[in-house]
């Protein structure tokens, strides 16, 4: 198949391009910078450079490359778009992001109609974002958390703009997990290991990962198949921040992680820190093996972590 990756140089889509390459696909990927062009050639991609907020530069590029399936994995998270993490204040660190999942995804729907491109696969997110209401663990008939009246409440917005409208046009959205893995790792332990990164509260709050590597091959499923609806990637193994945290400490060789009080870390780090460690839910990956035949490689983060971090 022809396959077009919106976003073909981020964390995922270097895990991504290459397995479709060597699945036999022709994969044209785009990239916001022509100094990346050379990446995307020895990842085995034909590179196009692409504003994916400008309708006419969706459109052209989609036109120009005549794909069988759409994949959209544009975020603006990294260091270099978005400066450092920061829950405390997400509306601004998920700006740019949260534009690529309401104008970005239009502009790419809207090309996709416009070329008759039948498959659309994109990114979502479901790693400690469930409604916090029943149990730690929900499936894809559970909503996402709305965040109302927290910072976060512009991002999850965005993310079930990107369900909805991915929905409406018969495409597929997973929402992966945690990403680690490859250019994901460090960014996630550099805090750690300077004790940054404390347990907040009772730490009860679960959180859901995946390995980049598992996220990309339940992606190459989703476009070989043209799936439809919503897909939760993530490993078997939904865990509390008080399990995860201190692993994820001792795999990195750094010092057990502080534990904090819920109303010490709220004017700190932010209500949704405090939320995602003592309430978040998890999810379930029980669709995702059973629709699309898919098996995480690393079905836990105790051996991802470890086995990362060696």
């Amino acid at each position: 198949m022809q396959v077009f990756v919106a976003g073909g140089t981020g964390v995922l889509g270097r895990r991504l391009v290459p397995r479709l390459v060597a699945r036999g696909h022709q994969v044209t990927a785009t990239t916001t910078s022509a100094a990346k062009l050379d990446l995307l050639r020895r990842l085995g991609a034909d590179g196009v450079v692409m504003d994916g907020l400008d309708a006419m530069s969706v459109g052209e590029a989609v036109a120009k490359a005549r794909p069988d399936v759409i994949v959209h994995q544009m975020t603006a998270i990294s260091v270099a778009h978005a400066g450092k993490p920061d829950m405390k204040h997400m509306d601004r660190w998920f700006a740019g992001t949260n534009r690529l999942r309401t104008a970005g995804t239009d502009h790419l729907l809207a090309a996709a109609e416009a070329t008759g491109v039948t498959g659309f696969v994109a990114q979502g997110y479901a790693a400690w974002n469930g409604l916090r209401e029943g149990g730690w663990v929900k499936t894809e008939q559970d909503g996402l958390d709305p965040m109302t009246g927290t910072p976060a409440e512009p991002g999850m917005a965005a993310l079930g703009h990107v369900e909805d409208a991915v929905g409406k046009a018969g495409g597929a959205v997973l929402r992966y997990g945690w990403f680690y893995g490859p250019g994901a790792t460090e960014d996630l332990v550099e805090p750690v290991r300077k004790r940054q990164f404390p347990v907040v509260g009772s730490g009860a709050g679960h959180c859901s990962w995946v390995h980049l590597d598992d996220a990309a091959s339940a992606t190459v499923l989703a476009v070989e198949q043209q799936a439809h609806g919503v897909f939760n990637i993530v490993d078997d193994e939904p865990a509390p921040a008080a399990e995860w945290l201190p692993y994820l400490a001792a795999s990195a060789g750094a010092k057990r992680p502080m534990r904090v009080p819920a109303w010490v870390a709220r004017p700190l780090a932010g209500d949704v820190a405090v939320t995602m460690m003592t309430e978040g839910r998890g999810f379930s990956n029980a669709k995702a093996k059973r629709e699309l035949g898919w098996q995480p490689s690393y079905p836990s983060w105790r051996h991802g972590f470890a086995k990362e971090l060696a």
